[in-house]
This record gives C-alpha cells, sequence and structure tokens, in this order.
C-alpha cells in the first residue's frame, strides 16, 4: 500500500508544465513554418526557395544528433527544454523583427533539436510504471492537437496579417519559456561524465553501427526514415499543388490538408495499436504501399471535398504503417543501445532522408517540373520502394 502511496501523480504540477510546453511550442513550430511560406509568396521568393527553408531546420537535427541527446541526460531536462524553446524564441523574434528568414529559422531548428530528446525523456523522470504509457499517450495527444491547431491558425492569421502571424508564433513561444519555469528542477540523469566531444562522437557513431547491424533494426530504421521524409515532402507539395490544382490562392487551404493527413495519422495509430503487436509487425507493410499509391490518386484531383477524404486516408496509411516501426526500433534499442540512443539514431535517419528528399523536391521544382507530375511520381516511387522493402524483408526471412 506504501508503494502505491509514493508513486508520482500522473498529472503532478511537472507533468502539466511539460504538456503545456509542449502544446505551446509544437503549435508555434507549425504555425511558424505557414506564415513564413505566406511570408514567401507575398514577396515573391522562387518556389524551391519553400523546401529549402526546411532543409535548413532538418540539417540543424543531423549536425547536432551524435550531442543532444547526451546534452539532455547531463542536465535537467526541464532547463533544456527551456533553453529549446528560448532559441526558438529568439529565432521567430528575429523574422518578426525582418531579419533573414533562413537564419531565424535555423536558430528554431537548433531549439527544436535540442528540446526533442528532453521532452519524452523527462516523462520517465516525472512518472513511471504503467503512468509512463499514458503520459507518453498524452504527449502524443498534445503534440497532435498543436498540429491540428497550429497548422490551421497560423495560415488563417497569414491571411489576415503576416506580420501579425509571426508575432503571435513568437508570443507563443516566450509562453512556453515561461511555463517551462514551472517543471521542477530534477537531478540529471548521468552526472560527471564530462564533455569530450570527440567521445561522445564516438559513442552515437557506435549506437548508430550497432542498430544498422541488427537486421530487425535496419527494417524499421530503413521504413520510418522514408515514412518522414515523405512526409515532408507532402507537405510542401501540398502547398505548391493547391493553387495549380484548385485554383486557390490563400494560405489557409494548404493548412487544413495538412490538418486532415494529421487527424487521419491518429485514426491509423489506433488501428495499428489494436491490430498489429511486435510479432506481426510486418502487417503494416501493404499500408506503405498504399500510402505511394493514394499520394498518386491524390494528386489527380481538382475539388476539394475529395481532396480532404483521400488526405485523411492517406494519413490513416500513415499511422498504421509508421507505429508498429517505431515500436520495433524502441524495443530493439531498449535491449541493445538504450531507448534514448535508439531514438536519437532514428533522428538522424528520418532528417537525413528529409534532407534528401527534400533537396530533390526543390530541384525538379527549380527545373519547371509541374507539381502534379510531382506528385504522381513521387507516390509511384514511393510505394515502389516500401514494396522493395517488404519483398528484400520477405527474401531474408525465407533465407
Amino acid at each position: 500500500m506504501s508503494e502505491n502511496i509514493s508513486q508520482p501523480p500522473l498529472m503532478s504540477r511537472g507533468m502539466k508544465a511539460v504538456l503545456i510546453s509542449q502544446f505551446l511550442s509544437a503549435f508555434a513550430d507549425n504555425a511558424l513554418l505557414f506564415a513564413i511560406l505566406a511570408q514567401f509568396k507575398s514577396s515573391l521568393y522562387p518556389e524551391w526557395s519553400q523546401p529549402v527553408l526546411q532543409m535548413v531546420f532538418v540539417l540543424a537535427f543531423i549536425l547536432l544528433a551524435p550531442f543532444v541527446g547526451q546534452f539532455a541526460d547531463r542536465n535537467p531536462k526541464g532547463r533544456v527544454m527551456l533553453s529549446g524553446n528560448l532559441l526558438k524564441f529568439v529565432g521567430a523574434f528575429l523574422i518578426c523583427v525582418g531579419s533573414d528568414p533562413f537564419l531565424g529559422y535555423a536558430l528554431v531548428g537548433i531549439g527544436a533539436a535540442v528540446y526533442s530528446p528532453a521532452k519524452y525523456g523527462i516523462l520517465g523522470e516525472l512518472t513511471d510504471g504503467e503512468r509512463l504509457v499514458k503520459a507518453n499517450g498524452l504527449m502524443e495527444a498534445s503534440t497532435i492537437a498543436a498540429i491540428l491547431l497550429g497548422s490551421v491558425i497560423g495560415g488563417l492569421l497569414s491571411d489576415w496579417s503576416i506580420v501579425f502571424a509571426l508575432g503571435v508564433c513568437a508570443v507563443m513561444y516566450a509562453f512556453a519559456v515561461f511555463v517551462n519555469l514551472g517543471i521542477p528542477k530534477l537531478s540529471a540523469a548521468q552526472i560527471g561524465r564530462g564533455w569530450n566531444i570527440k567521445k561522445m562522437f564516438t559513442q552515437f557513431l557506435e549506437a548508430t553501427r550497432t542498430l544498422w547491424a541488427d537486421k530487425e533494426s535496419r527494417f524499421s530504421l530503413v521504413g520510418t526514415s522514408m515514412f518522414w521524409g515523405a512526409g515532408v515532402t507532402l507537405r510542401f507539395l501540398l502547398v505548391q499543388w493547391v493553387p495549380i490544382a484548385l485554383g486557390m490562392t490563400d494560405n489557409t487551404t494548404p493548412t487544413v490538408l495538412n490538418a486532415m493527413v494529421a487527424i487521419g495519422i491518429v485514426v491509423g495509430a489506433g488501428l495499428a495499436a489494436k491490430f498489429v503487436t511486435l510479432k506481426t509487425v510486418r502487417r503494416c507493410m501493404p499500408a506503405g504501399i498504399l500510402i505511394g499509391l493514394g499520394v498518386v490518386y491524390f494528386s489527380l484531383q481538382t475539388s476539394i471535398i475529395p481532396s480532404y477524404l483521400i488526405l485523411i486516408i492517406i494519413g490513416v496509411f500513415g499511422g498504421f504503417f509508421v507505429v508498429p516501426l517505431n515500436a520495433l526500433l524502441q524495443d530493439k534499442g531498449k535491449h541493445s543501445v538504450g531507448a534514448g540512443n535508439a531514438i536519437a539514431v532514428q533522428n538522424l535517419g528520418e532528417n537525413t532522408a528529409m534532407l534528401l528528399m527534400l533537396g530533390l523536391f526543390s530541384l525538379v521544382t527549380s527545373i519547371g517540373v509541374s507539381v502534379v507530375a510531382i506528385g504522381i511520381g513521387f507516390g509511384a516511387i514511393f510505394a515502389l520502394a516500401i514494396g522493395g522493402l517488404w519483398l528484400w524483408d520477405c527474401t531474408r526471412k525465407k533465407s
């Protein structure tokens, strides 16, 4: 009985602060992106500059991947989250006062890279046992809600005033910093490790080699990297597809279409949790193929309502595809290099895939390829790639 009493409550003051901070930060992340894209449109930036903007953000995750996880473990994670949000605020503020948006967004990317490992790592320090699973669920719910609202409101505000939209994003980051002060200053998970950059980098490389050498881990890393590379490309594809296919030039419609994908992902994640286990993880592979075919079909649409429905379905397939692969990697990482290191390696793979696919998207856009043709080709290639991964896995298992 005394053991139960001593367990930390799920919704402690610190947990509430973490969840509120995550909502505010993720809301501002998504609203800021669409506000900057609206700024690009009004200032007549070339279309290829849009994916390049996201590449600047992603590059921060890649360059800092060997260090941010260990930085989070060697400091109180609440203060690490505060530092990340403070960097995001500075980046958004610089954009508001007219600084180069690429520079400001690069600072936001650095802040996000610092913030990411701490926001999940702190959950296990604020609660434990079965409550930890619930805490992760609350974190995901907070994030999805922020993505939906941030994307749509960012587009709506940008249609009214781009400067006001950018200012709202900066204020939201400032609120997130303030809320972070309510997180208790917990002890660092690792003390006295020192800051030998070479050693930290070597340890990260060793974790990367270990996971990629394992067949199950490699299968998951390839699948999730392809998924998130495709996901970020689809976001920019929608921005350029709307005025061409639907004849709409507002900033709200692309954000609502992105929100449809997020809604579908929530549904697909729930279905995966119900019908897929670690032993039956291969059941998710057909959904990956259907994502690509769905993008091909979507690219041919010329009216708004069917577009909404198709994107929700694509999101359902996406959630069903990626959730089991994430679970597989976390399980393998837990029994090899540690769950935290596994997530860091996964982040590196996913962001590298994003960088490469955004670079390709920017290239074909710059040479004048039709956005509809890009969508069809992109969807077909993704379906074939996932099919090839599935076939490779089946062949490997038989041998």
